[in-house]
């Protein structure tokens, strides 16, 4: 949702009319954006024959509805993100001959994504190389980058806080929308095997799943540590350009808004994503300077505390990490994202 926020704010500001068609799972965006809502059946293919019938069955509904709310707003263009949600419209688009943009977001091609590979005009990643992206020549491949929140843009300038002796060490850690559940067990206990002198000056603010908050905060307290707990930030921005080191899940969203800012980052891709994504996504960032990646298989207290302790005892490396990832990011994703959809609109049969 925050791409494709980013890419409506700056599709409204250059004077154009934005809709947004999702599942009922999709969210909305934010209530100062003029941008009607409208909803449509979507699911994830089943894995058993019967799950798969269901499957079918519920994306042709959401076709149908698709189409029906493409013929009264007739679009110029449209554009999708990726994800089975995606599906329905960029479907109901082909057959109504809208040109259609697809944006992908991570290092490897997402699956709605390679379905609609070949129908695409305009093809824009967040990364120079996307694992399973051959586009045939007649789609034209952009690197725009990845559309971050405003907040996130505007902290771009901001230093990176200096990391004095005796002074406070600001640690974030954040794990997707729910908390990641090894990091509430992991990190606490990483942190109590930190030498007394270092341990005390750490500061943490962890976002924790709801389930293991109280079991993180007993660790934390027994541990005697400065920590904030919450399910989650409303002040994600703000809280990361403060931070000294990030520890988080590797994201498109997570990479692009590390990259804006420009903080070092510790990455635990998510072991279970379709095809490694996330593991793709910390690996180009890594690879840029901007990141350190551990595998969830080899985050255990004892590497995560010897990890953090090498660190903390050299800051510069912070620093040289730090500007490694602001040198990575994009800040003008929306921008050039909107560049390609006005593109593409221009061989639109349907629309005004």
């Amino acid at each position: 949702m925050f791409p494709a926020e980013a890419l409506a704010r700056e599709l409204l500001a250059r004077g154009l009319r934005v809709a947004l068609i999702t599942d009922k799972r999709g969210g909305k965006f934010s209530d100062d954006m003029p941008v009607q809502v409208y909803r449509v059946h979507a699911a994830a293919m089943g894995r058993s024959l019967i799950g798969k019938f269901r499957s079918i069955l519920t994306m042709g509904l959401g076709v149908f509805q698709a189409e029906h709310y493409l013929r009264k707003l007739r679009p110029a263009a449209v554009v999708g993100f990726g994800g089975y949600p995606s599906a329905p419209t960029l479907y109901g688009a082909v057959g109504m001959n809208i040109p259609i943009v697809l944006h992908e977001q991570n290092a490897v091609l997402g699956r709605a994504n390679c379905v609609m590979m070949n129908k695409a005009k305009i093809i824009a990643t967040s990364f120079s190389h996307v694992v399973g992206l051959k586009p045939p020549s007649h789609v034209r491949l952009v690197q725009t980058g990845n559309p971050v929140r405003p907040a996130f843009v505007a902290l771009r300038n901001e230093p990176y806080p200096v990391l004095a002796d005796g002074e406070p060490i600001r640690i974030l850690v954040l794990g997707g929308s729910l908390g990641a559940l090894v990091f509430g067990k992991v990190v606490p206990e990483a942190l109590v095997m930190l030498p007394d002198a270092l341990r005390r000056r750490v500061v943490v603010a962890q976002q924790c799943r709801k389930e293991n908050i109280e079991v993180a905060r007993a660790a934390y307290a027994a541990a005697g540590l400065d920590v904030e707990l919450a399910t989650f930030f409303n002040d994600v921005p703000e809280r990361m350009a403060a931070a000294h080191l990030v520890i988080c899940r590797a994201g498109g969203s997570t990479i692009a808004e590390l990259m804006a800012v420009g903080r070092p980052a510790i990455l635990v891709p998510f072991p279970h994503g379709h095809a490694g994504e996330q593991t793709a996504n910390a690996e180009a960032l890594a690879e840029a300077g901007g990141a350190w990646l551990i595998p969830e298989s080899a985050l255990t207290p004892e590497t995560l505390a010897i990890r953090l302790e090498s660190l903390m005892a050299l800051p510069e490396t912070l620093v040289r990490t730090a500007a490694a990832a602001r040198a990575a990011g994009r800040i003008t994703a929306a921008e050039n994202l909107a560049d390609c959809v006005t593109e593409a609109m221009g061989g639109s049969e349907i629309g005004n």
